[in-house]
């Protein structure tokens, strides 16, 4: 299935970044995520977006075998070979999710990571100008706390268990 970019003019935004994959060098070092349906979540800052980069990560966080779901970047063609099984949307040609199936539930999409990097987003804002070297912990600290599923005054009970369990 092809992936064909979809012609259209994009938004006015005064704001936006540059566009293209971050780097290190660029000060918008990579992040790398995994989330896992209804489950957990995995982030880490990377040095580069590569597949050697990218596969230990998978192979550490994911069982063989588990269908993954990912976006249209090159970079995720080899998971089939790596063991696992892989379905893709093609965001640049305007596709979300897709239901394969016909049961009108659209069961591959990325979606749920999507959400989680907009919550990240939001969290991370107020912090304005993060250092690189400081950005692992404050992901760490963000991963964990998804991962005990608490908010508020309840998330320093969850914490707490976490480091004194």
């Amino acid at each position: 299935r092809g992936c064909e970019k979809k012609r259209r003019k994009g938004r006015r935004n005064r704001l936006r970044a540059a566009r293209g994959r971050g780097t290190l060098e660029k000060e918008k070092p990579p992040i790398f995520g995994m989330i896992q349906r209804g489950g957990q979540v995995v982030i880490r800052m990377l040095a580069n977006v590569k597949r050697a980069t990218i596969k230990p990560l998978i192979r550490a966080t994911i069982e063989p075998g588990t269908l993954v779901y990912t976006d249209e970047y090159s970079i995720y063609n080899e998971l089939a070979e790596w063991g696992y099984g892989h379905k893709s949307v093609c965001h640049g040609a305007g596709e979300y999710a897709r239901d394969e199936d016909g049961d009108g539930f659209h069961e591959i999409h990325v979606n749920t990571m999507e959400g989680f990097w907009s919550l990240l987003r939001s969290w991370l804002r107020p912090h304005r100008g993060i250092s690189q070297e400081k950005l692992p912990l404050y992901l760490g600290f963000f991963e964990c706390l998804h991962n005990i599923k608490k908010r508020g005054k309840a998330a320093l009970t969850g914490l707490l268990g976490v480091l004194f369990g």
